[in-house]
C-alpha cells in the first residue's frame, strides 16, 4: 500500500496549485512532477497524490474538449 503525503507536503503542492491561475494543465505538471521526484526517490507514490493525478487529467481532457 502507497503511504500518505504529510499535510505539510499537501498545503504546499495545494498552495502550488492555487498560484497556478486556475490551469488545469499547470496543476497537472506540478502534480506529475511531484510523483517523479517520489519515483526517483524510490518511494511508493502515496494514494493522495495518484487522485489528484487522475482528477485533473479529467479537468484537463474536459477542458480540451471544450466541456
Amino acid at each position: 500500500m502507497a503511504q500518505q503525503m504529510g499535510s505539510g507536503e499537501i498545503a504546499d503542492l495545494v498552495h502550488q496549485m492555487e498560484q497556478s491561475e486556475d490551469d488545469p494543465r499547470r496543476c497537472y505538471a506540478l502534480v506529475k512532477q511531484r510523483i517523479s521526484e517520489f519515483r526517483q526517490s524510490g518511494y511508493a507514490i502515496p494514494d493522495d497524490l495518484v487522485r489528484m493525478e487522475r482528477a485533473l487529467m479529467v479537468e484537463c481532457m474536459q477542458a480540451s474538449q471544450g466541456r
